[in-house]
């Protein structure tokens, strides 16, 4: 760190903390943002604070949204028949950018007593199959295996995702191709 530019520094720092950003890439950016743009900079921190002000869990299903309940929740035109439960809200941006999936979603995030109760709350209303789309590991297996005893007294269709998704990588990573293409072939659990 260059002595005498404590706030520099800082910024630096600030960009190292962000998951995949090294310090060289870290140096760029402030290096960019405080002398080329001040402007992008000015931005960037009024996007960032608002963003964290403003955004939160959806109560219903764990999705990142602005309001209580997320538009996806809300909306009547999507299959109320068919729950996809991911490992993480950044999860469902993949699938609903290449709008692989019109049914609803539920983050599993942590698995409290509360989190089940939210998903078993969801299933009630008229879910008829729960697709896994969850990263392929041995750990997961078994969290289906758990899920799945804890809702066997529905009638439910358990399926997963296709294994054309890579063991051990997570689904912001997997080619839309395969992607589209595990979801089309999931199978029976």
């Amino acid at each position: 760190m260059m002595r005498g530019l404590e706030k520099f520094n800082k910024l630096v720092e600030a960009f190292e903390s962000l998951p995949t950003v090294g310090k060289k890439s870290a140096l760029r950016f402030a290096y960019h943002l405080v002398l080329n743009d001040a402007f992008a900079a000015m931005k960037l921190s009024n996007a960032i604070e608002s963003a964290v002000k403003s955004i939160r869990k959806c109560e219903r299903c764990g999705a990142l949204s602005e309001h209580e309940i997320c538009d996806i929740c809300l909306d009547e035109r999507r299959d109320i028949q068919t729950l996809c439960i991911v490992e993480s809200a950044k999860d469902i941006f993949v699938l609903e950018e290449h709008k692989l999936f019109d049914g609803h979603y539920f983050v599993l995030g942590d698995m409290e007593e509360e989190t089940l109760l939210k998903l078993e709350s969801i299933v009630q209303e008229g879910v008829k199959e729960v697709i896994f789309a969850l990263t392929p590991s041995l750990a997961s297996d078994a969290l289906i295996l758990f899920i799945e005893d804890k809702l066997k007294v529905y009638a439910l269709h358990f399926t997963k995702i296709a294994q054309g998704v890579p063991t051990g990588v997570h689904l912001e990573n997997v080619d839309m191709l395969s992607l589209s293409k595990a979801l089309e072939a999931r199978t029976k659990i």
